[in-house]
């Protein structure tokens, strides 16, 4: 039963990215893919959110499975995110390439580590 909540919440968490990508395909300033920050932060938001604030409150198995395993798992996108770093270096689009690497890593462990920890 937990291998159907995490399909269900994996193809919503794949509709949710999609939605992002729509929302901001026309705002990436520099070549920089903000679609993919945004829904890799929100992703480890989420996360955070799950295993610090509310870690009590959520009890169910099934829930958790949902929630992290198939909607963050289907929201984030890390394949995405390496791509668009090589291509960025590919292009000659190295600064960008290098700060998306570095703000997506520090902004995504920040808030897991920050968020995470509280209540622990």
């Amino acid at each position: 039963m937990i291998a159907l909540w995490v399909f269900i919440g994996g193809g919503l968490g794949s509709l949710a990215r999609f939605g992002i990508s729509i929302g901001l395909q026309n705002f990436k300033p520099q070549n920089f893919p903000v679609a993919t920050l945004v829904a890799n932060f929100l992703s480890c938001l989420i996360i955070a959110l799950a295993v610090g604030l509310f870690a009590e409150k959520i009890q169910s198995n099934e829930f958790k499975a949902f929630l992290i395993m198939g909607f963050c798992g289907g929201f984030s996108t890390f394949s995405t995110f390496s791509n668009e770093s090589i291509e960025l270096i590919k292009s000659g689009n190295y600064t960008i390439a290098i700060a998306n690497v570095i703000i997506s890593i520090l902004l995504c462990f920040a808030v897991i580590f920050y968020l995470g920890m509280i209540k622990k």
